[in-house]
């Protein structure tokens, strides 16, 4: 595959999505970066936005298995990985078996994860960050590609468990779903409220998928652009060397080297996605918001001030230059 065919194939996957899901271009795209970067996506919303019916219908697009897990308070770690069962076999012994849970599939939508206990989030650690699961001492590797896809309600917090930061940083990005404009509204009910309801037709396969994402780890990235990245996160650290004011002021914790990765990944899908074979500064710039705002732990005064982090990013964003400064003296 090359650079070309994959911005065709890019472009096919997106309009069949269109079909169905209106109105959120840029959620789109943030989630189809994810797919060929390899990564997770969390998506937050209030109900009704259409989270449910993007990520099934990127299954029926990218042709991949579709698994769909209800996080309640009462979801024990089995019921998303699986248990071993005892069982009789055709000679009639007893034995162990293992029962693959509903993570056993290539797209695996949490839907409202933060309403499980915190107990059964960490069940999906070892799949989102390993591609395996592990159970009474076995290991089981899950088929790739794999993608999980968790929604959550940001209005609705009372009989929540917020994500702890562990497993907020194995998300690639973090896309906010808003409410449709009054055009889009419009659209949504001339689709869904008549005789025929669109759907999606399969644009490509499994095997088609690992091939776009190798081909985005082949996108170059020269130097200075892995510098920027490495340097726009280390401003998100108030106690580094080299803190933005934003930093300083409203931030207990900065983004992780799992951020850098998933900063520059992103970037080199979105790259690819535009027909380069290369990653620009603006791409990361462009990614920099999905990719860190949720791995940034606000400080009290920020909570007192009503800063979120979207501002923060966009101000570390804003301050941290393209190129480097040359020290004093040289």
């Amino acid at each position: 595959m090359d650079v070309e065919e994959f911005g065709a194939l890019y472009q096919r996957i997106r309009a069949e999505l269109g079909r169905v899901v209106v109105g959120h271009a840029d959620v789109v795209e943030g989630v189809l970066l994810a797919v060929f970067a390899g990564g997770h996506v969390l998506l937050e919303g209030v109900p009704g936005v259409g989270k449910t019916l993007m990520v099934k219908a990127l299954a029926q697009v990218l042709g991949l298995r579709f698994s769909r897990i209800q996080f309640t308070p009462d979801l024990m770690p089995a019921d998303v990985v699986g248990t071993n069962v005892l069982i009789q076999d055709a000679e009639g012994h007893r034995v162990l078996t293992f029962q693959p849970g509903p993570v056993f599939s290539q797209i695996v939508l949490a839907d409202e994860i933060n309403r499980a206990t915190p107990k059964t989030q960490s069940a999906l650690l070892e799949a989102m960050q390993e591609y395996a699961v592990t159970v009474a001492g076995t290991t089981y590797p899950l088929e790739r590609p794999f993608f999980v896809l968790a929604t959550q309600n940001p209005i609705e917090m009372e009989g929540t468990y917020p994500l702890p930061e562990a497993q907020l940083d194995r998300f690639l990005l973090k896309l906010r779903v808003p409410f449709p404009d009054r055009e889009s509204v419009v659209q949504i009910l001339e689709r869904t409220t008549g005789s025929q309801v669109p759907e999606v037709q399969p644009v490509a396969d499994a095997a088609t998928v690992l091939r776009m994402q190798a081909l985005v780890r082949e996108v170059l990235a020269a130097p200075h652009v892995q510098a920027y990245v490495a340097r726009l996160v280390e401003a998100t650290h108030p106690q580094g060397p080299r803190p933005a004011k934003a930093a300083r002021r409203w931030v207990r914790y900065g983004a992780s080297p799992r951020g850098a990765q998933a900063l520059l990944l992103a970037a080199k899908a979105r790259a690819l996605a535009n027909g380069r074979a290369h990653t620009s500064a603006e791409d990361v710039r462009a990614v920099a918001l999905p990719a860190l705002r949720h791995r940034l732990l606000l400080n009290f005064e920020a909570e007192a001030e009503g800063v979120d982090p979207d501002q923060v990013v966009r101000e570390v964003v804003e301050e941290v230059p393209e190129v480097a400064p040359t020290p004093a003296g040289t």
